[in-house]
């Protein structure tokens, strides 16, 4: 493939789709299901909406349509990906509220438990690490849980679904891009610091903006899940958007996620956020693994003095409140930040320090609360002879 990609444009993209035939023997171009074309810096990106029962046909589609768009000169990459819109279930009676005060499981009830997700191959457990917002330091939390679950002797993968902005190969210093099986069709994860990674930011380039829309968004996360060569993981730590849309809400609903953590600084303003992304998860029945109250208070680094920015102790009263377990504090402090920017995570760069004990206490909080759950799972129905 040539180098030269000052000329792709997306009519030339869109006149080669059009040697493409759909299951019905329309050109690919003009049919309503390509529902989204983006081209930036050679790399091509488009997005087919179909029917979740012909995706059968429909793959050979997809893999014609990259094949084609490919060859293209100037195209330094081509990513093609299928979207399945599920059909709508048929109404049914109203279920009662769910309530999680008082119970302190972080567990929803109230109405029958919604289906569970897809599992991925070679992952025992995935948590999704969230927040209502965005600047609380959610991608910072997500590497440094990684590195303690892995610490706490557990083989940990790290995927950053927060397509738009995507922040692990920073945090980890990583800049390569993936290779793939020998069928071309998996992707094999990048690793660093022990961790398996997986990040969109690892397939285009820092400065790109990424212009996708929602449903191009949710089949980029499915393939960084489903089409990675995974494992043996105990677990993968999901760096998930910010926010409560429908990328947050997709993957609670098709993802078999364990739990969520939830990342929180203390002022009212975040911890309003906060309470929403409690409570889209308990909506459908992902457990709460807890609360982290991130940039709790700033330790200064020339007098050691301390002082509570942002206010302190709301994210934990807050979890109180909602009845869900609180996972620790985390200080605002210089060298996390330093370290962050330079690929070189708290754990990694500075294992001893007051600083990394603090991720490590949140890392045995969740990996306690994963053990709990997977106990209740293995329990042996009881059976009840009258």
């Amino acid at each position: 493939m040539t180098s030269d990609t000052a000329e792709l444009s997306e009519d030339q993209v869109r006149s080669t789709l059009a040697k493409v035939r759909t299951p019905e023997g329309v050109a690919l171009s003009v049919s309503p299901a390509l529902s989204g074309v983006v081209v930036t810096s050679g790399k091509v990106y488009l997005s087919i909406n179909i029917d979740p029962a012909q995706a059968r046909a429909w793959e050979d589609v997809r893999i014609a349509a990259e094949t084609a768009v490919r060859a293209l000169p100037g195209v330094a990459s081509a990513l093609v990906t299928l979207t399945a819109e599920r059909a709508k279930a048929p109404a049914a009676p109203a279920a009662p509220a769910a309530h999680s005060h008082g119970h302190g499981h972080g567990h929803a009830h109230g109405g029958a438990p919604a289906p569970r997700g897809i599992a991925v191959p070679g992952v025992a457990s995935i948590i999704a690490v969230a927040s209502g917002k965005g600047g609380v330091g959610k991608s910072t939390t997500s590497i440094n849980l990684a590195l303690g679950l892995r610490d706490l002797g557990l083989k940990v993968g790290l995927l950053d679904a927060d397509i738009y902005g995507p922040s692990v190969p920073r945090l980890t210093g990583v800049a390569q891009k993936p290779e793939t099986t020998a069928d071309g069709k998996t992707m094999i994860p990048l690793e660093n610091f022990g961790l398996q990674l997986m990040s969109i930011g690892f397939l285009v380039e820092e400065d790109t903006p990424m212009i996708w829309r929602g449903p191009m968004v949710m089949s980029a996360i499915s393939q960084m899940l489903k089409e990675v060569k995974w494992g043996p993981l105990d677990v993968l730590v999901v760096d998930m958007p910010p926010g409560t849309g429908d990328a947050q809400l997709t993957m609670a609903q098709q993802v078999n996620l364990a739990g969520a953590v939830i990342v929180s600084t203390p002022q009212d303003l975040a911890l309003i956020d906060a309470r929403r992304g409690v409570a889209m998860f308990e909506r459908v029945n992902i457990p709460i693994l807890g609360v982290v109250e991130n940039m709790s208070h700033f330790i200064c680094p020339h007098c050691g003095g301390r002082s509570d920015i942002f206010g302190h102790g709301g994210a934990h009263a807050e979890a109180d409140k909602l009845g869900v377990p609180f996972l620790g504090e985390i200080p605002l402090h210089m060298r996390i930040r330093e370290m962050s920017d330079a690929g070189l995570p708290i754990l990694v760069s500075d294992p001893d320090s007051p600083q990394a004990a603090a991720y490590r206490h949140v890392a045995k909080g969740v990996k306690d609360a994963l053990d709990r759950a997977t106990a209740q799972s293995r329990q042996a129905p009881r059976i009840v002879i009258e």
